[in-house]
């Protein structure tokens, strides 16, 4: 850690105050992102839509001492601010590099530094997979490349790790060598020169030179040799590269496509004069070339080529940042308001495509302000893409785009501005169909989003699911890379929206979805999810359902078995499959010793139906205490196991461990799969390990109306919240029918509302529910948190003596889900 004062001298800045000595730990340049005020040090930048210096005040409220500003008036709307240390700079940005290259300085590691017009972050998370293995890796979170990006990104660095990965990204002259100064890259990665962020830059010459700013001192440069341009500059400038081609150009790794199939690409290199072939889980160009660039590094770093086939074959998608949210009419929308360069654009169209909901693919696009291209090229590539990923029609909004509307799918519509087309706006010509909104910040598309969504009151459950990918494969570490894995997305996805999530799990590839009942997995196949789903809850009257939808049942007991050979006979079109549940001690459901043998006996007979798994479940994972019980489960399971194989005279997959029991058990009982499902949203139910997960799910909601109450009056149902002094009182949004406990009435519950925890006064009402605000400063129409980061539903759920789950799964379907990235 370091104080204000070496970040003083890091800095060059002014000491205007200074109180008392502090620890620095986190360096804060957005108050939403305070995490420990007593270690943060708080830069104030003012940028194109905020001023940092706006949010001192209630910074310092919050308990913040340590400020680095480039204006002391911000200080005059804290009258008594004798504890702040206050350190004066010409820029704020400038300081927060400062004290990065500092801190980066003080670690000798090797560290990638990648740029690039597109794929910085894609192979920036690859690198950080296939090294994790065998490094301590440091990188980038998300995309954070900017100039305030990559000093937060750097400053994690610490004595734990072994290699660094960072990207860095550009828009005009004069910021790479900043941010080289701050990386100070060893190594390098230069994806390609494309049309992103080219506005800045008068040709691609200047933006190339610009962006090698970065190398200068490295080791060693990555790049394709067969980016004509590129490599001509890298070698008149006399930079060390190590090169890989898949066109014959001289380079130190040769490539060649082998063949290419539904999801994968077969590939043999050549180096060091040894032919070598990897298979890759991708067939697009992008993903080859990125994965390429992994390659060469790897290479060049030494591992060994026999080692990297199983690595690359497990590589997992980057998620992606854009919200999905439920719109009019069965509709749904993609918002990507955030930026919109070519490159942008081709992934959102990416996102677009992989959505699997059936029915039409509408694009809203405005002009594209940032691509660098004369017009006619550029609606001309941007209609190719559209045409590409399959966009059904279009809704240009914007001069240039509009000039250009002949290039566009027949039945398109086009606008001169975002007014004129709320204007003309028809509801009833939107129905079920997905809607990629998409348009830089000055058409302020965020109105078409608010007029596209689905009207429902202001209480919202949003779903990182980010943190959902990162808890996937947080379990996935947990057991060898051959486990395969079957996720639950019963009840509504634990309350965070079947759909999107079943969507997410397919395109990262998971092996089996789970639903409890037969018409949630009809529900699933009918928005497109084809993965293989397990009914958990099947009864005799679904089977027509599960044949039509290709669902497979669990078949628990004696008389099930044979009320599904009734309904399946010989002749059946299509081998049926199922999954056998034994009983090893849950006592729920499941076959017995004893019924498990009668039920070999009919098996035996009839080989048209396909026993796919056997499986069971430990009744005290989640607690250390019956470890031994488990353990006890896990050898009755597979002595059962072993029965069923040896009676079917065939493999059948094998599972027991449920979420807990994949962190107690993954290493010794996993078997030929493991079944996910509390954890994935963030829960870890064994107590162990919660610090490796990430919060998934945040119920918000907004203050209707804020009264004061005068003492001895009462606020509610039955008159149970008692003021037992002047108050003031808001009611929020929520109640019981949202799916808000009862039993959180009368100041058992807590909500967050500015940062500060209040307690519910009074009984919880169907639709909203009342906080006692005394001493915080609210308005109506202000947001509030009842579960998420800060107010864990670990901690809420002891409060009223129940679990997380019921208090996920009591979520009620009329709240609002939003899905985003971040």
């Amino acid at each position: 850690m370091l104080t204000l004062q070496e970040i003083s001298q890091a800095t060059g800045g002014y000491v205007v105050q200074w109180a008392q000595l502090y620890p620095v730990q986190h360096l804060l340049t957005d108050s939403r992102k305070l995490v420990n005020a007593a270690t943060s040090v708080f830069f104030a930048i003012r940028g194109d839509f905020h001023d940092g210096h706006d949010y001192v005040a209630s910074l310092y409220e919050q308990g913040v001492r340590q400020f680095v500003v480039e204006d002391l008036g911000a200080f005059a709307e804290v009258p008594d601010h004798k504890e702040a240390n206050i350190l004066l700079v010409t820029s704020g940005v400038k300081a927060l590099q400062d004290v990065a290259a500092f801190h980066r300085s003080q670690y000798h590691l090797p560290v990638v530094g990648i740029t690039g017009s597109n794929g910085k972050t894609i192979v920036k998370e690859w690198l950080s997979q296939l090294l994790s293995p065998t490094e301590r890796v440091v990188k980038s979170p998300r995309s954070y490349n900017s100039q305030i990006g990559v000093p937060l990104s750097v400053w994690q660095i610490n004595e734990t790790h072994t290699i660094g990965v960072f990207e860095a990204g550009i828009s005009e002259p004069g910021e790479m060598e900043k941010l080289a100064r701050v990386i100070q890259p060893t190594i390098g990665i230069f994806t390609n020169l494309g049309s992103a962020h080219s506005g800045g830059f008068d040709s691609d010459q200047q933006k190339l030179e610009e962006k090698l700013l970065l190398f200068q001192d490295v080791s060693q440069l990555i790049y394709c040799a067969d980016q004509e341009l590129v490599r001509h500059t890298i070698q008149h400038q006399h930079l060390p590269g190590f090169t890989w081609s898949l066109k014959g150009n001289a380079a130190d790794v040769q490539v060649k496509i082998k063949s290419t199939s539904t999801h994968k690409t077969k590939i043999a290199y050549t180096y060091q004069d040894q032919e070598h072939t990897l298979t890759l889980p991708f067939t697009d160009d992008a993903s080859l070339e990125n994965a390429l660039h992994c390659l060469t590094l790897l290479l060049y770093l030494g591992l060994q080529p026999e080692k990297l086939s199983t690595p690359f074959e497990r590589l997992a998608p980057v998620a992606m940042r854009l919200e999905r949210k439920e719109a009019i009419n069965g509709c749904y929308v993609i918002d990507d308001t955030y930026n919109n360069d070519l490159a942008g654009l081709r992934i959102a169209l990416d996102v677009l495509a992989q959505q699997a909901r059936r029915g039409r693919k509408t694009l809203i696009l405005s002009d594209l302000l940032e691509a660098g291209l004369d017009e006619k090229t550029l609606y001309q590539q941007v209609a190719y893409d559209v045409k590409a990923h399959g966009v059904d029609r279009v809704i240009g909004i914007g001069d240039l785009i509009s000039r250009n509307q002949h290039l566009f799918p027949a039945g398109s519509e086009f606008y001169f501005g975002t007014d004129s087309f709320l204007g003309q706006l028809r509801p009833e010509t939107f129905r079920q169909e997905t809607i990629l909104v998409k348009g830089a910040r000055v058409f302020q598309f965020e109105k078409v989003v608010a007029a596209l969504q689905q009207q429902v009151h202001g209480t919202v459950l949003e779903v990182n699911l980010d943190a959902l990918v990162h808890n996937l494969n947080f379990y996935r570490s947990k057991v060898s890379a051959q486990t395969k894995i079957m996720v639950m997305v019963k009840a509504f996805a634990y309350g965070a929206g079947s759909y999107e999530i079943a969507n997410l799990l397919q395109f990262h590839r998971v092996d089996y979805l789970a639903v409890a009942y037969t018409d949630e997995g009809v529900a699933l196949r009918e928005h497109g999810i084809t993965l293989p789903i397990m009914v958990m809850n099947p009864s005799a009257d679904s089977f027509l359902k599960m044949q039509q939808f290709n669902l497979e049942p669990e078949i628990y007991s004696p008389d099930l078995l044979h009320r599904f050979l009734d309904y399946f006979p010989e002749n059946s079109p299509k081998t049926p499959r199922i999954h056998l549940k034994l009983d090893t001690g849950m006592h729920r459901l499941g076959f017995d010793p004893t019924e498990l043998a009668d039920a070999l006996e009919v098996l035996v007979q009839v080989p048209h139906v396909q026993v796919e798994s056997v499986f069971s479940h430990l009744a005290g994972a989640d607690e250390a205490l019956y470890n031994d019980f488990s353990r006890q489960q896990i050898a009755a399971f597979t002595q059962m196991a072993q029965q069923v194989e040896s009676d079917l005279g065939y493999k059948v997959t094998k599972h027991i461990l449920n979420s807990a029991g994949i962190v107690r058990f993954g290493q010794v009982a996993a078997f030929d799969m493991v079944r996910l499902g509390i954890g994935l949203y963030g829960i870890e139910s064994s107590g162990t390990e919660q610090e490796g997960l990430q919060t998934v799910g945040q119920l918000k909601t907004t203050i209707s109306q804020v009264k004061r109450v005068t003492k001895g009056d009462t606020v509610g149902y039955s008159r149970k919240g008692i003021a037992d002094t002047d108050k003031v009182t808001a009611t929020i949004a929520i109640g019981y029918a949202d799916g808000y406990d009862r039993r959180f009435g009368n100041g058992v519950g807590e909500v967050q509302v500015n940062g500060q925890r209040v307690p519910i006064i009074g009984n919880i009402c169907m639709d909203m529910c009342m906080i006692d605000v005394t001493g915080v400063d609210v308005q109506a129409g202000e947001e509030v948190i009842v579960f998420g980061k800060e107010l864990p539903l670990t901690e809420l759920s002891i409060r009223i003596g129940t679990i997380p789950y019921e208090l996920l799964t009591n979520v009620s379907t009329r709240v609002k889900r939003v899905f985003y990235n971040e």
